[in-house]
């Protein structure tokens, strides 16, 4: 057994992802105590949230906005806390989708052909065809995405996806197999294959049980594995990640992977995609969020 520590699960807040995070956070704690820690959960609903004193450790277990976009990094950073996952920095980067593209782009990491969108009003880009899909800038989970099939359909689809944010990414849409991989450490984990048993995975198919088919390993020849976890690792350096991450990838039939977004504090339930990556990489759970405050502890050291 580890020394005891005391260490303040993040979970909830503001964020569209509030109940995903509730999962997530609960999850960690639950493992965290049973190897003997002691654990404090704080929901920061808003501002006015402290963390316990004496807190050797916080460990963030939240998703989206206030969580995932570097604000509660940087609170902690003032706080002089020692906390999970990326800087405030790396957190801001990865997860405004443009920012992502722009360093992906200038470090020549493999990613869709994109176009920025800014209002409601603006009319289909010369020289693209459909299908395109349209993400919100910074939202995570899939929250607002929507797929255009058709011209036609074009400024309804935009005009939902603004409600999300007021900047959307219009990406082309990469045909090919749908990835992610786990990063933990500086070490690329078993490629998960994520495959929907019907439409597209979307917020209610990687949120609805028994919707998607995940394999890991995903079932890929060696050369082709090591290019994706390549991508991935390049993204993650890209935006100047740290401790762990999860980044999407699509292949495309070639074989090319086709870097999607980096997910600074990925799902960590159970049957969460890092969990899975670091069970087929003999990881089991408990030692995972064990090796995250680890990792948060070494650099406090």
């Amino acid at each position: 057994m580890k020394h005891r520590l005391k260490i303040t699960v993040m979970l909830g807040g503001p964020s569209a992802e509030r109940e995903v995070s509730l999962n997530s956070g609960k999850a960690v704690a639950e493992a965290l105590r049973l190897r003997g820690h002691e654990v404090t959960e704080v929901d920061p609903r808003d501002e006015n949230w402290k963390l316990p004193p004496g807190t050797d450790v916080v460990f963030l277990a939240l998703h989206g906005t206030y969580g995932e976009d570097g604000t509660v990094q940087k609170r902690l950073d003032e706080l002089g806390a020692c906390y999970t996952g990326c800087d405030a920095e790396a957190s801001r980067i990865g997860f405004d989708k443009v920012l992502t593209k722009e360093r992906c782009v200038a470090a020549g990491v493999p990613t869709a052909r994109y176009v920025l969108l800014e209002s409601a009003e603006a009319s289909w880009p010369m020289g693209w065809n459909p299908p395109v899909v349209l993400k919100p800038a910074r939202q995570g989970s899939s929250v607002g995405l929507q797929f255009v099939e058709r011209v036609g359909d074009w400024s309804a689809k935009l005009a939902e996806a603004l409600r999300f944010d007021s900047k959307v990414l219009m990406e082309e849409r990469v045909a090919g197999r749908e990835t992610t991989v786990g990063i933990l450490a500086d070490q690329a984990l078993p490629v998960v294959e994520v495959r929907p048993k019907e439409g597209v995975y979307d917020y209610k198919t990687k949120y609805t049980s028994g919707t998607t088919d995940y394999l890991c390993p995903a079932p890929f020849d060696a050369e082709t594995t090591e290019r994706i976890q390549s991508a991935a690792m390049k993204a993650f350096k890209a935006i100047g990640g740290r401790d762990y991450s999860r980044v999407d990838v699509m292949v495309r039939p070639t074989g090319e992977p086709v870097v999607l977004e980096v997910n600074t504090l990925p799902g960590m339930t159970e049957h969460s995609l890092l969990p899975k990556a670091a069970a087929a990489a003999g990881i089991a759970y408990g030692e995972l969020c064990q090796r995250m405050i680890d990792l948060a502890l070494q650099r406090k050291k």
